[in-house]
């Protein structure tokens, strides 16, 4: 048993999770009924999220316990390069949908249990509030922003505390990451279950009338990862960017495709990021924090979405007020994963200003939930595949100009 666990372990992960994929598959076409397939899906995507949080709050405050004086981090180019990524993203699907115009068949939607924010500012407001959320609460809720504050503070506390208090939390942090690589090693069988779900389940004939609305958003998204992220990635590096664009699309995209979870794809991330030999204090940080604010894809997502209603009902949108929007999109999808819904509920937003009335607004999110099967599965590997990228990326960059504070070549 030992040496077939080993033997399993030794075939690359992205071969074990194609083989997943295709299995999963297979047994949707020709066994749908047997629901119980799916649980493995459920198990592996509960299983991340049971683990991420406390990965992020220990592994954040053991970097900080031990960061020593005037230590230097790329976090500020980091945050800087996921707002911009969120407004040239947004600018991205503006363009998009002057090139390639959508209408929607609008009717009655069941949205009449959800409210969306009253505007960007309460979304702002609700991020802000989550920072000073108890920290046990953020732990169990997966409130990411509250996790990184308490971290933050608890781990500058304990700067000064003994050197076996500081080892005690390295070991909860291996221990951690063990944790994690074991669960990860399960992701074949995830995948497998995740996509027989798909398959069996989310009746992909109803997204064939969506066909256009969908060519569109996941269009924009493929500009932006195959595009937009590799001219950034240049501009830091100054080298061919692909190997490292394709190395996350792979690696991470995929993961986060079939989760259709940020939160959860953190393990993941975190350990591509140490495969990578990144530095540890930035992507500590920096991978949960882009789970919560780097979200290109839901720019998109609210840009295309308001845009197409715009057209619908006859509205013109003059360039202007649509880079207005980018902005307005670019804000509030940084704070997307504190609203419940994410990226659709913050649709009517942006509809708003247009002066398109909530009930359209409302039946333009119903849109968007038929869609989802697609839609949020592309913008959540968008998101979280940017999040390595973007770390890497602000690495690669300080490298390039500081070459003296590092003593080895990373793997990138």
């Amino acid at each position: 048993m030992k040496n077939l666990i080993q033997k399993w372990n030794s075939i690359s992960l992205v071969l074990r999770i194609l083989c997943g994929l295709i299995v999963g598959i297979i047994l949707g076409l020709c066994i749908p009924k047997v629901t119980v397939i799916a649980i493995l899906g459920d198990l592996f995507v509960g299983a991340l999220k049971a683990i991420a949080p406390l990965l992020v709050f220990f592994l954040v405050m053991s970097a900080l316990a031990h960061m020593g004086e005037g230590q230097k981090t790329n976090m500020g180019f980091i945050v800087a390069l996921y707002m911009l990524g969120n407004l040239f993203s947004a600018l991205v699907a503006v363009i998009a949908c002057r090139l390639f115009p959508v209408t929607l068949t609008l009717g009655k939607a069941a949205t009449e249990d959800v409210t969306p924010p009253s505007g960007v500012g309460e979304v702002l407001k609700n991020l802000l509030l989550n920072v000073v959320s108890n920290p046990i609460a953020s732990i169990v809720n997966a409130n990411y922003i509250g996790i990184l504050a308490w971290a933050c503070i608890f781990g500058i506390a304990l700067k000064a505390a003994s050197p076996a208090t500081k080892n005690l939390l390295d070991d909860f942090s291996n221990a951690l990451s063990t944790a994690v690589k074991w669960v990860i090693s399960f992701a074949p069988f995830g995948i497998m279950g995740l996509i027989f779900n798909v398959i069996s389940e989310s009746g992909l004939k109803a997204l064939l009338s969506y066909g256009r609305l969908i060519l569109v958003l996941v269009g924009s998204m493929a500009f932006v990862a195959l595009i937009m992220n590799p001219l950034i990635v240049f501009f830091c590096s100054r080298k061919n960017p692909y190997p490292l664009v394709f190395k996350c699309l792979v690696r991470s995209f995929i993961t986060a495709f079939f989760t259709r979870s940020s939160a959860a794809n953190i393990p993941v991330n975190m350990e591509l990021c140490e495969e990578m030999e990144l530095d540890e204090n930035t992507y500590s940080v920096s991978i949960p924090l882009g789970a919560t604010i780097n979200m290109a894809g839901a720019a998109i997502t609210i840009s295309v979405m308001a845009l197409s209603a715009a057209n619908t009902v006859g509205v013109s949108v003059d360039f202007g007020t649509a880079l207005i929007m980018c902005v307005l999109a670019a804000l509030s999808a940084a704070g997307a994963s504190g609203v419940a819904g994410g990226s659709l509920l913050l649709i009517p937003m942006a509809c708003s200003l247009f002066g398109i009335s909530s009930d359209i607004a409302m039946q333009v999110v119903g849109v968007g939930f038929i869609v989802g099967v697609i839609q949020d599965s592309c913008e959540t590997g968008l998101n979280s595949s940017t999040d390595v990228l973007f770390t890497a990326a602000a690495e690669l960059r300080d490298r390039r100009l500081h070459p003296e504070r590092y003593s080895k070549e990373a793997n990138i």
